[in-house]
């Protein structure tokens, strides 16, 4: 997993048909997609339970490329070997999520995965201001967590002050919620180079019927590099 700014679409399979992962992410990598992003909530931290470390070991080996996983948990510390076996290329915690966000990150590394660090639209950017050394992503919600389809929310001020504190070190800005062709744009103008969307990348396609999907990507792709630099 090579680091660079270029904008990477990430289909949150929550939106994809629950009865077909494996094909569902054959399908959206097939059609453009960078990474398949996979958001694993516990119905304590988020008001929602989706799936655990199992079913990413089940849909890794149809994932060729990043395996990009959100863990909307509390605690984290204890599952992170669990989903780092299963194949996780990424993993992001909450900085809500415990007291020792900085020990959850090294433990990321230390287990072989990339370190990702979220952040709520209630939590400022200087949350993570001393985490950037040892993180490799930070993911900004554009929503509350915990639902999928939800309305986009504005964080282009704590997106812009992101990345003017993350300056030249290698860590990806990633945007989860409301990610659409409407809202690409101003993400990515602010410094985001990670676009998960759900719905708006899975609608009006199928497994037996993929080409849309291929359509949404490129639609959002086409939306966010209009105007990234």
């Amino acid at each position: 997993m090579t680091f660079d700014r270029s904008i990477k679409i990430a289909p949150s399979i929550l939106a994809a048909d629950f009865a077909n992962f494996g094909a569902e992410c054959e399908a959206i990598e097939a059609q453009g997609a960078d990474w398949v992003h996979v958001d694993v909530m516990d119905g304590h931290f988020v008001p929602n339970i989706s799936f655990g470390p199992t079913t990413c070991a089940a849909i890794r080996p149809h994932i060729k490329g990043v395996m990009d996983v959100h863990l909307m948990i509390e605690p984290v510390d204890p599952y992170i070997d669990a989903f780092a076996k299963a194949g996780a290329d990424v993993i992001t915690a909450h900085v809500e999520a415990g007291p020792h966000i900085h020990r959850t990150l090294q433990a990321i590394r230390g287990a072989g995965a990339k370190a990702g660090v979220a952040l709520n639209p209630g939590t400022p950017a200087s949350a993570v201001e001393h985490l950037l050394d040892v993180a490799d992503l930070v993911c900004v919600m554009t929503v509350n967590p915990g639902f999928g389809g939800q309305k986009f929310i504005d964080m282009s001020d704590k997106i812009r002050t992101l990345r003017a504190m993350i300056g030249d070190r290698p860590v990806h800005i990633e945007i989860d919620g409301g990610v659409d062709v409407n809202t690409a744009s101003s993400v990515a103008q602010a410094g985001a180079d990670v676009l998960v969307a759900g719905s708006a990348v899975f609608r009006g396609g199928s497994v037996s019927n993929p080409a849309p999907y291929g359509e949404n990507i490129r639609a959002i792709r086409a939306a966010a590099e209009g105007v990234y630099v």
